[in-house]
């Protein structure tokens, strides 16, 4: 039987109450049967930065989602030979179980750079994507769905709903491959704020599940943001 599947990937360093709440709420709203969350191993934006080792971002979320029915982590993008490109990913994925209908999940300062993705046409046409923006995203860019869609040729902005406002999809949109702009969650926790609190020794008890809050101190991850 086909089923709705979430695909978020990103860089999860650490995962966080932020990243859990899009994820519950996007699960929500568009029915999805589960949500994967995908660690990238190298992002090709964050080459030359200091990267938790993939086996302890896999851990954390693995710990964080542990108590979410729908919510799995899948290490699609660290096993041997993976590459790094999101449309390569979704590519693999689709053949495993071709039935099933792709919604990958991406943040909105991410959409606004999609054009400098790698086969970014294919990922955004082949696939259903969901824009999450965070509270207070920056610019006048956010008043309008063409503000912040409109770095994409016209034909990728027919694809285009948007669902700001708390409005869910329909029946009918899911059906078809769209672009989905929404502003579900009200959380603004930032990873980078994190691994700071972490360096200055503040607690986490806001920020991230006890469970990874008890990983970070437990590997010491984080010491010396």
């Amino acid at each position: 039987m086909a089923e709705r599947i979430g695909v978020y990937g990103g860089t999860f360093d650490p995962p966080h109450l932020g990243h859990l709440a899009i994820a519950e709420r996007l699960v929500d709203a568009f029915a999805l049967d589960r949500l994967l969350m995908v660690p990238a191993a190298i992002p090709p934006h964050k080459r030359g930065q200091t990267i938790s080792s993939p086996f302890h971002r896999l851990a954390m979320l693995a710990l964080a989602t542990a108590e979410s029915p729908r919510l799995y982590v899948s290490p699609i993008e660290v096993e041997p030979g993976a590459t790094p490109y999101t449309v390569d990913t979704l590519r693999r994925l689709q053949q495993d179980q071709p039935d099933d209908c792709l919604f990958f999940v991406m943040g909105a300062d991410s959409f606004r750079d999609v054009s400098c993705w790698h086969q970014y046409e294919e990922l955004l046409t082949r696939y259903s994507t969901i824009v999450a923006m965070r509270p207070g995203f920056p610019g006048e860019e956010a008043a309008s769905w063409q503000g912040l869609a409109g770095h994409l040729p016209v034909r990728l902005q027919e694809l285009v709903v948007d669902l700001r406002g708390g409005r869910r999809p329909t029946i009918a949109q899911m059906e078809s491959q769209h672009i989905y702009l929404t502003d579900y969650v009200t959380v603004d926790v930032s990873a980078t704020n994190i691994r700071l609190a972490v360096a200055q020794g503040r607690s986490l008890g806001d920020l991230v599940p006890p469970s990874v809050a008890s990983y970070i101190e437990k590997y010491q991850l984080y010491s010396h943001a």
